[in-house]
C-alpha cells in the first residue's frame, strides 16, 4: 500500500543533470551579495519581533494568540537569517556571519554551530537513506546521509521496541509539525564523538552561549511576571516558531514520488533539483521568514543571498519549468505530511506505519 498524493504539481519529465549545468541555468547576478539588503532585513526582522513583544505586553489577553503567531513568525526570520549566516552567504567576512548567526539564534535558544554542522550534511546529502537495517540509523549519526526527515526503512521499524514505535510514531504522524524540538533537542547535545577537534571547540562555544541566555533570560522573565510571563513572551512564540521550521523542512523534501536513493544510485545534482519542493504560503509568511520557502535555487548553490532567491526561482522556471515540483501549503498537504514515514528502496515508493 503506498501513499495517495494529489497536493503536488509532478515534474513533467526527468532527465540526468551535473550540478555545472543547473548553476549555468542562474544568472550571475543572483550570487551577489548586497550588504543594504541584507541588513535591512536583519533590520526588518528585529523590529517585526519588537512590535510583536510590545503588542503582548500591552494587548488584553484574547489577542494573545494572534500576536504568538505574528511573533513566532517573526522569530522564524531570525532563524532563516542565522541560517544564510551558517552559509556564509550573509555577508563576505566570515566573523560577520558567525557571530550574526549567533545572535540571531540564541533568542530561539538554538546553538549556530551545533546547527550549521548538521545542516551542511542535509545539503551535502539531500534525500540520500541510509544503509540497510540499523546501518541507516548509523550513517545518520555519523553524517552518512540525509540527516532531515529522513524516513525510516520498513525493516527498521518492525524491529523497533514498542517504545521506540511510539516516539517515532508521535514526532513523525501526530506532532509532525513540532518535530523540530526534537532535532534542536539533539543538536544541543550533539555527540562530540562524531566531531573534529576544530568542530568540537565551536559547538561547545555555541552549546554554553545557548545555556547561558537561556539562564539570563528565562530567569529575568520569571522575575517580572512569574510563569505566565516566560509563556506569554517566549515558550508560546517559541512553538509558533517550531510549527513553522518543522513545516518549511519537512515540506522542502518531502513528496510521495520523491525518491530516497541509496548508494551509487544517489546522484548529488539530481536530488537538489528533483528532490526539493518550492511551496507557496500567504504572503506576510513569506515576508516575515524572507522567502526561504523558495527553496529550489537554494539547493542548487547556498552562496544565493534570500533576496536573490526570487530571481533565481524566475531564472529556473523559464530554463528548467518542466523538471520543477510545486505545491501551495494547504490543510491537505499538512496531512499528507503525516503519512510519509517508511521508504522502502527496492519498491521506491512510501508505506504507511500500519505495513
Amino acid at each position: 500500500m503506498t501513499v495517495p498524493n494529489s497536493a503536488f504539481s509532478l515534474p513533467v519529465q526527468q532527465r540526468a543533470f551535473t550540478t555545472k549545468e543547473l548553476l549555468k541555468s542562474l544568472p550571475q547576478d543572483c550570487f551577489l551579495q548586497q550588504p543594504l539588503k541584507a541588513w535591512t532585513s536583519v533590520f526588518v526582522s528585529v523590529l517585526a519581533v519588537a512590535l510583536g513583544t510590545v503588542g503582548l505586553f500591552f494587548a488584553p489577553w484574547y489577542l494573545c494568540p494572534p500576536l504568538w503567531i505574528f511573533t513566532g513568525t517573526a522569530l522564524t526570520g531570525f532563524f532563516i537569517l542565522g541560517h544564510e549566516c551558517g552559509h556564509y552567504s550573509f555577508a563576505k567576512r566570515k566573523w560577520v556571519n558567525e557571530c550574526l548567526g549567533h545572535l540571531l539564534m540564541l533568542p530561539l535558544l538554538y546553538p549556530f554551530h551545533n546547527w550549521r554542522i548538521q545542516h551542511n550534511t542535509h545539503h551535502r546529502f539531500t534525500n540520500k537513506l541510509g544503509g540497510e537495517r540499523w546501518r541507516q540509523l548509523q550513517d545518520v549519526i555519523h553524517r552518512r546521509a540525509d540527516i532531515a526527515w529522513y524516513p525510516l526503512r520498513p525493516e527498521v521499524w518492525k524491529s523497533m521496541s514498542l517504545k521506540g514505535r511510539l516516539t517515532y510514531q508521535f514526532w513523525r504522524e501526530w506532532f509532525w509539525w513540532l518535530a523540530s524540538i526534537q532535532n534542536w533537542w539533539y543538536e544541543l547535545n550533539l555527540k562530540r564523538s562524531t566531531l573534529s577537534t576544530e568542530e568540537c571547540s565551536k559547538v561547545r562555544l555555541s552549546s554554553v552561549l545557548v545555556y547561558l541566555f537561556a539562564v539570563v533570560a528565562l530567569v529575568w522573565l520569571y522575575y517580572l511576571g512569574g510563569i505566565w510571563a516566560m509563556g506569554k513572551f517566549w515558550l508560546l512564540p517559541w512553538l509558533v516558531f517550531h510549527f513553522w521550521l518543522s513545516t518549511f523542512t519537512r515540506v522542502h523534501h518531502s513528496a510521495v514520488d520523491i525518491p530516497w536513493r541509496v548508494g551509487e544510485e544517489w546522484n548529488n545534482a539530481e536530488a537538489q533539483l528533483y528532490g526539493t519542493v518550492h511551496c507557496r504560503y500567504p504572503r506576510w509568511v513569506e515576508f516575515l521568514c524572507h522567502d526561504i520557502n523558495i527553496h529550489i535555487p537554494h539547493h542548487i548553490s547556498t552562496a544565493i543571498p534570500h533576496y536573490h532567491l526570487r530571481m533565481a526561482h524566475a531564472s529556473l522556471k523559464r530554463n528548467l519549468g518542466e523538471y520543477m515540483r510545486e505545491s501551495e501549503f494547504s490543510w491537505h498537504l499538512f496531512w499528507q505530511m503525516g503519512k510519509l514515514n517508511l521508504y522502502c528502496p527496492e519498491q521506491k515508493c512510501y508505506l504507511p506505519l500500519s505495513d
